[in-house]
């Protein structure tokens, strides 16, 4: 790998990575990544995190070097910050809004969107807006908002990506299913209420504490980044 070390034990284990949900909610296929149980929780065993990070890091890397895209998936309340930043850190696009269903298998119909918000964006910064009325110039507002809440973040985005990262795949339940259903990578943590047959990389990990998403999701960016400077550099 791109010159990425992988987090020791004691920094997964520091950043809350190792706490699945309550013993009551485990999805059966989630046990083989599953350690222990303590008081009602159970714990995700952490060689198996290295080990599916380790994976999906090459995979990332591979995509990265053959000029891929990776786009970036988590509309849950603690994750859209930290998925927004990291994916602009690397240059990547993200969907941290509401999920357009048929984004994967219409995507057509969002390339027009994203044609549309960028002409909204064109004609406010060009003044092309000041021969309307306050009232028109404010419904071009709100549509331009609304775009930029669902497509915002895929607008550079003119094919569909060559894989998928995703948070929580729970509540990415239809961006999942539509990755899967034409065949689009889906790189994903898994946490133990969930089924991580549904993903092709998965990385066993607390998918709802604020600094496991943070570590998860910047060593995503953190690799892509590193592949891009090792491809400059060949």
């Amino acid at each position: 790998m791109s010159n990425i070390n992988l987090p020791s034990l004691e920094e997964l284990m520091k950043n809350g990575v190792h706490f699945g949900h309550q013993t009551a909610k485990r999805y059966p296929k989630a046990s083989s990544y599953i350690y222990a149980e303590k008081n009602g929780i159970h714990i995700i065993d952490l060689e198996k995190t290295i080990q599916g990070l380790e994976q999906a890091l090459e995979f990332i890397e591979k995509i990265v070097k053959a000029g891929g895209v990776i786009l970036f998936i988590g509309s849950k309340k603690q994750a859209k910050v930290i998925v927004k930043a990291a994916a602009d850190k690397c240059g990547m696009p993200y969907i941290i809004g509401r999920w357009l269903g048929g984004t994967f298998t219409n995507f057509e119909n969002i390339v027009k969107l994203t044609k549309k918000l960028e002409k909204l964006e064109k004609d406010q910064a060009d003044g092309a807006w000041e021969v309307y009325t306050k009232k028109e110039q404010v419904t071009f507002k709100k549509e331009m908002a609304k775009l930029n809440d669902t497509v915002g973040g895929i607008k550079t985005m003119k094919r569909l990506p060559q894989a998928i990262f995703v948070v929580d795949i729970k509540k990415e339940k239809t961006s999942v299913s539509e990755a899967n259903k034409i065949g689009l990578p889906v790189i994903a943590m898994v946490d133990t209420n969930v089924n991580p047959e549904q993903v092709n990389y998965p990385i066993p990990a607390n998918d709802d504490a604020i600094k496991s998403i943070d570590l998860m999701v910047n060593l995503i960016a953190d690799c892509i980044n590193a592949a891009k400077q090792a491809t400059v550099k060949s």
